[in-house]
């Protein structure tokens, strides 16, 4: 009798233990999204301020498109080096410096960039902005895909809810403030807002890292040599380069055919992100009825029928809703393919979300350049053909992906 009451007690506090550790992660998760969330919030801001302000700084510092695509091609080049990095880094040693410091070396930056004064002075800047935004890129992303393993799809969409909210409020501000506040108060208050996220990642407490003894060389050659992970990382190539490249170039776009001012380019890009935050607040639910390969490959079909049709339209407001609707079209693309990758690589997700992010930041560092050279050559229209050309190279890339994808699970099934 006594040792059934022995036993009975014992699972009590076994199942009070197992509820409280549940609790604790639970707690831990919510608070490590909160601080994620607020870290991609600022590398939206990052991902879309240069765009916003470049037609002024164009004008105050007499750049041609040449020079304005050399400052995209530095800050990706900074975010690439940063990326290259910080998967083994967060995998060998933990989340928490690397992020909290980069979130305070991101507001530096914003602080140097507001009182820069010269071409050169801007460069450096925005070069620091790429190196720290990087990781806070890289391991924000990975620090998600690892607090949700059964909802990674999700949770990265939903973490890109908060890119997107960044992404638009500076244009925002810049489209409805700019005469009454000035460009450097609104670099400023991008300064302070990046205060938050170092503040939230400096409290909290992290998971401890997930190769604490050292990082296996053999797990390295595995990751890269996955065909899997390469399709991923080159769909990422593109899309990356689609993103930098119309948030870069749309104002000016606009501002070029259709005699818009600063303001009212602005603030239809910050239309383009908010639509851009709006399908990845939408996509999730489709993934309910459509497979996460069927909703890359829409999602490219519809961006790039959409860029297609700002860049040809005749009317202002045709090229206007054609614009948000590339913002929703590119939306799924980027979350839904790191989750895949997710999936496939659980134990060494920073490594593999390093080596993803990283090629698509070569397409991101390349494809605004490609985007200013072409268009100090020819037009801006003809260099913005670069991104019809990538939409359609995702597609091609998906539907390999979809069927290798396939071809595993159904080998899987078999053995």
């Amino acid at each position: 009798m006594n040792n059934l009451q022995n036993d009975e007690e014992k699972e009590i506090r076994e199942e009070a233990e197992k509820e409280e550790e549940n609790n604790h992660l639970q707690d831990l998760a919510r608070k490590l999204t909160m601080a994620s969330s607020a870290g991609i919030f600022i590398f939206g801001i990052i991902m879309a301020i240069l765009g916003a302000i470049l037609p002024q700084l164009t004008s105050l510092l007499h750049l041609d498109k040449a020079q304005a695509g050399n400052l995209f091609f530095f800050m990706n080049l900074g975010m690439l080096a940063a990326s290259i990095v910080f998967g083994p880094l967060v995998d060998r040693f933990g989340f928490k410096i690397f992020l909290a410091g980069s979130s305070l070396l991101v507001s530096l930056s914003f602080v140097g960039l507001a009182f820069s004064g010269g071409y050169y002075a801007v460069l450096l800047s925005v070069i620091v902005l790429g190196l720290a935004g990087g990781v806070i890129n890289g391991g924000s992303n990975a620090l998600i895909n690892d607090l949700h393993p059964s909802r990674r799809a999700a949770a990265l969409n939903f973490l890109g809810i908060f890119f997107g909210i960044g992404a638009m409020l500076i244009p925002l501000i810049i489209g409805t403030f700019l005469h009454q506040l000035g460009l450097r108060s609104v670099i400023l208050m991008a300064a302070g807002l990046s205060l938050i996220p170092f503040v939230l990642f400096s409290i909290f407490y992290f998971p401890r890292p997930k190769q604490p003894q050292g990082f296996p060389l053999k797990e390295i050659k595995k990751i890269a040599s996955s065909r899997l992970l390469w399709l991923g990382a080159f769909i990422l190539f593109f899309e990356s380069g689609n993103e930098f490249a119309i948030g870069g170039w749309l104002t000016t776009f606009l501002q070029e055919k259709f005699q818009l001012g600063l303001d009212q380019a602005a603030l239809i890009l910050s239309g383009y992100w908010f639509f851009l935050m709006v399908g990845r607040l939408t996509f999730p639910l489709l993934n309910r009825w459509l497979k996460r390969d069927t909703i890359v490959f829409i999602s490219a079909a519809l961006a790039l029928v959409s860029v297609s049709g700002w860049l040809l339209s005749p009317l202002k407001g045709l090229a206007v809703v054609f614009s948000l609707l590339t913002g929703y079209g590119l939306a799924a693309i980027y979350p839904t393919t790191l989750a895949v990758i997710g999936d496939e690589f659980p134990a060494f997700s920073g490594t593999a979300f390093s080596l993803a992010i990283s090629t698509g930041l070569v397409g991101g560092m390349i494809s605004p350049w490609l985007v200013g050279q072409l268009s100090q050559h020819y037009s801006l229209q003809i260099g913005l053909l670069v991104p019809v050309f990538s939409l359609f190279l995702i597609m091609v890339l998906q539907t390999i992906l979809s069927r290798d994808r396939s071809s595993q699970k159904i080998s899987a099934a078999k053995n």
